[in-house]
């Protein structure tokens, strides 16, 4: 009988450390769809709350931290169990970093909406939304414990790649053929990194899934076609990873 309770009990904090991880995951989603809103209106009350969401999310992050400790230190669990608690860990800090990175859009509209518009604005929005859709199918992997849906989103990199090197070169175009355009075009520069990175931490949990789910890694290479590296970039590319 006390081997029965031990058992549900350990499930049942399996599915308590899945559904925060899920739920960690639809508030992400939730704050670059915001964020992203924020942009294309030139909304800053919409931009106040994307910053603002980050707070719960972190709280959720370590939420599972104190989940996986208590879990690996009371339980010692081992193969498929094992992969799935490691894999929460990994999860939750890549949507951490999501939260962070909608955060620094929302915190770079506010001041965008100072400046006059620009016409490479709209590019935003698009990014946006290509980026929230790659994090939703992710999510919806994880859910399934589809690997090979997992797969599907990871490859969808590349053409995110392709989108920020394209709005990277035209940004670069509208401040040589106008200073007065730097400041804005500047605030669009960092927030199509911010979104180039969400797209890179979301193949970073497709990575995940899939070992998760077949127990070993997934050994193709990562497509990747950032070109802004070869471009002259200002400050540098490091200098693109804005702290929050």
């Amino acid at each position: 009988m006390a081997s029965e309770h031990i058992i549900k009990s350990y499930d049942e904090e399996l599915r308590h450390l899945d559904n925060t991880i899920t739920q960690m995951g639809g508030l992400a989603e939730n704050q670059l769809a915001t964020a992203i809103d924020a942009v294309a209106k030139r909304d800053t009350q919409l931009a106040t709350r994307a910053v603002e969401g980050d707070v719960e999310i972190d709280e959720l992050d370590r939420e599972v931290e104190s989940l996986v400790v208590r879990l690996l230190a009371l339980r010692q669990p081992l193969a498929r169990d094992l992969r799935q608690i490691v894999a929460s860990l990994k999860i939750a800090a890549d949507l951490e970093r999501i939260g962070d990175y909608a955060a620094n859009v929302a915190k770079r509209s506010l001041a965008l909406s100072l400046s006059p518009p620009v016409r490479p604005v709209h590019a935003i929005p698009r990014m946006g939304s290509f980026c929230q859709q790659m994090v939703k199918d992710i999510l919806d992997a994880y859910v399934a414990r589809d690997a090979e849906r997992a797969v599907a989103v990871w490859l969808r990199d590349e053409e995110l790649d392709e989108m920020y090197t394209s709005l990277f070169r035209e940004l670069l175009t509208y401040m040589i053929e106008d200073p007065r355009n730097i400041t804005a075009c500047t605030h669009l520069l960092f927030m199509a990194k911010n979104l180039e990175r969400v797209g890179d931490l979301t193949t970073n949990i497709g990575e995940t899934i899939y070992f998760f789910v077949h127990g070993v890694p997934l050994t193709q290479m990562r497509p990747k076609r950032d070109r802004t590296s070869l471009q002259t970039e200002p400050g540098g590319e490091d200098d693109m990873e804005e702290p929050v």
